[in-house]
C-alpha cells in the first residue's frame, strides 16, 4: 500500500466514527487545501513536506517516522545525526540491515540505559 492509499484508508476509518476526519476537515487542520490532500489520497501528488507529513501523522495518531518513511523521507533530525558521522552510521545500519527486531531493541535498550 503507498503513502497516500494509507493516509486515505487511515482517514476514512476514523471518519467512520468522528465526522471531524472528512477531508475538508482535516485539510482545514493540517493547514492545506482539501484538493492538496485528496490529491496526495489518490497518488496524483508525491508525498507532502516533512512538516505537512508530521501535520497528517498528528491528526491521524500515527507515528511520525513510520509516515516520513513510507512517503520516502527522512525525518530532518535524523539527517542532522547522520550528518555529523556519516560513515558510522552508513556501517551501523548495514550492520542492521538483516537483525531481527528484537536484536535492535536490545542494541537501543544497551544505549539509551548506557550499559555499552
Amino acid at each position: 500500500m503507498g503513502f497516500g492509499d494509507y493516509i486515505r484508508k487511515r482517514r476514512e476509518d476514523l471518519q467512520v466514527r468522528n465526522s471531524g476526519f472528512s477531508l475538508r476537515k482535516m485539510a482545514g487542520r493540517i493547514g492545506i487545501q482539501p484538493t492538496y490532500l485528496s490529491k496526495i489520497e489518490r497518488g496524483e501528488f508525491d508525498p507532502p513536506s516533512e512538516q505537512t507529513i508530521r501535520a497528517i501523522a498528528k491528526e491521524l495518531d500515527e507515528d511520525q517516522d513510520v509516515l516520513l518513511a513510507m512517503g520516502g523521507k527522512v525525518s530532518s533530525d535524523l539527517q542532522e545525526i547522520i550528518r555529523k558521522r556519516p560513515q558510522v552510521f552508513a556501517n551501523l545500519l548495514r550492520e542492521l540491515k538483516q537483525a531481527p527486531d528484537h536484536a535492535i531493541l536490545r542494541v537501543v535498550r544497551e544505549v539509551r540505559d548506557g550499559e555499552w
